[in-house]
């Protein structure tokens, strides 16, 4: 148990419902679904393991932070406390929140960008074990095959829920993944993407040009993109 002064919590709204925020001196420690605030604290306890007391309503600076993180708003500043973690965990979730809203990226994309390309499965279990999923989304990281995954705020479908609501069209993306597709490019500029990068939404339907794999894609002559990055783990997708 790590003894200290006691983090509060209350809730706050989101699109799986209500959820509970826990924060301290040093910035926002856990979040998870609050419909049973007896097992929040429960959960709090286990793998948090410092008292905890519940308070009417989240401090409003810190409120607003979180709702506008919420929206897609990458540029505001949340305080987080991220004490107890390795090294390993902290630099995969850091890594998440650079994923903009209504993208996704895989696994092996975030191991490869934190410089450790084989550490595919670790990535997932440091995924399923962040404690501020929504504000560090998670939820963008999907299978490297295109498929959802898990989701600790509630499975697969809890996943679905909360990239629907920010704008990324699932039926498309897993039309691609169902086909074999990992990349897409356009026949005007020559780029290619990750299939949910914004660069790849703009490409017209007559435009674009699916592949299997990004080697594919580099001997038809096309570059990768500098914003997805999908060379990063490409080799892993391939």
């Amino acid at each position: 148990t790590r003894v200290g002064i006691a983090d509060s919590w209350a809730e706050l709204p989101s699109p799986l419902g209500p959820i509970g925020v826990a924060w301290n001196g040093r910035g926002v420690a856990w979040i998870d679904r609050a419909e049973d605030p007896v097992h929040f604290a429960e959960r709090f306890a286990e793998h948090i393991g410092r008292p905890l007391t519940r308070v009417e309503r989240v401090p409003e600076h810190l409120a607003k932070a979180v709702e506008a993180r919420l929206a897609g708003d990458r540029r505001v500043r949340i305080p987080l406390d991220l004490r107890g973690h390795t090294e390993f965990e902290v630099a995969v979730w850091l890594k998440a929140l650079e994923i903009p809203r209504g993208e996704v990226r895989p696994y092996g994309w975030i191991a490869a960008e934190i410089g450790h390309p084989k550490a595919v499965r670790a990535v997932g279990t440091a995924l399923s074990h962040n404690p501020v999923p929504l504000v560090v989304p998670c939820h963008r990281v999907v299978r490297s095959d295109g498929t959802i995954g898990q989701y600790s705020l509630g499975g697969p479908e809890a996943k679905r829920t909360v990239l629907m609501t920010e704008g990324l069209d699932l039926v498309e993306m897993e039309a691609a993944a169902k086909a074999g597709f990992r990349y897409v490019g356009s026949a005007t500029t020559h780029v290619v993407c990750l299939p949910t990068c914004h660069h790849a939404r703009r490409i017209t339907a007559r435009h674009r040009r699916p592949f299997r794999s990004l080697s594919a894609a580099v001997q038809d002559g096309f570059r990768a993109c500098r914003s997805c990055r999908p060379g990063s783990g490409a080799a892993l997708a391939a």
